[in-house]
């Protein structure tokens, strides 16, 4: 049963394409021959560190749907998000910060993380909680104050804050949401 859900993730790792995906490969054989030899410390290490560069290439993956800076303004990527996640109960995250025109605001999007899934209803329930909806495509968006959010596939939360909201929806507009949504799947 171990040696199956290892082979597996060698399986997954193989699937990658980036050069990090052949560290993923080495990483899970390395993981199986430490466990084939009875060194199961190692083998949970090595396993640990696998898990750890694969959410490394989904947060990659995840901060290519963050919006490139408007004409004039600066994109800074928190590349940091993700170790506050595993306190907040997992998954994968991507934030940025967008500044110019004497304005800045954070555009972050967490995925498969379980306080999204606890957001939901106030998100989509926004007007009868007495916060504006607006629209953006196909998905809704609860704008309160300085924050704008909405969630994709009810598991996707993408929400911008600080900033001028009109400023703030119209670079949310560029996010491809139907591509968001197979995110991870």
């Amino acid at each position: 049963m171990k040696t199956t859900i290892i082979s597996a993730a060698i399986t997954l790792a193989l699937t990658g394409t980036t050069g990090l995906a052949d560290e993923v490969t080495e990483t899970l054989q390395s993981a199986l021959t430490a466990y084939e030899e009875g060194d199961l410390q190692y083998a949970l290490e090595e396993l640990d560190y696998a898990k750890q560069l694969m959410l490394t290439m989904k947060t990659d993956a995840l901060s290519g749907f963050l919006p490139d800076a408007p004409e004039g303004w600066t994109r800074e990527i928190n590349s940091e998000i993700n170790a506050s996640l595993g306190m907040m109960g997992g998954g994968v995250g991507a934030e940025a910060e967008y500044v110019g025109d004497g304005d800045s605001f954070t555009i972050t999007i967490l995925a498969d993380n379980p306080m999204v899934g606890a957001m939901s209803a106030m998100i989509g329930n926004a007007a009868a909680m007495g916060m504006k909806v607006e629209r953006i495509g196909r998905e809704k968006f609860a704008v309160q104050d300085d924050t704008v959010q909405g969630l994709v596939d009810n598991r996707i939360l993408v929400k911008a804050e600080g900033g001028d909201v009109p400023t703030m929806l119209k670079l949310l507009e560029e996010i491809d949401y139907r591509e968001l949504g197979r995110f991870g799947q």
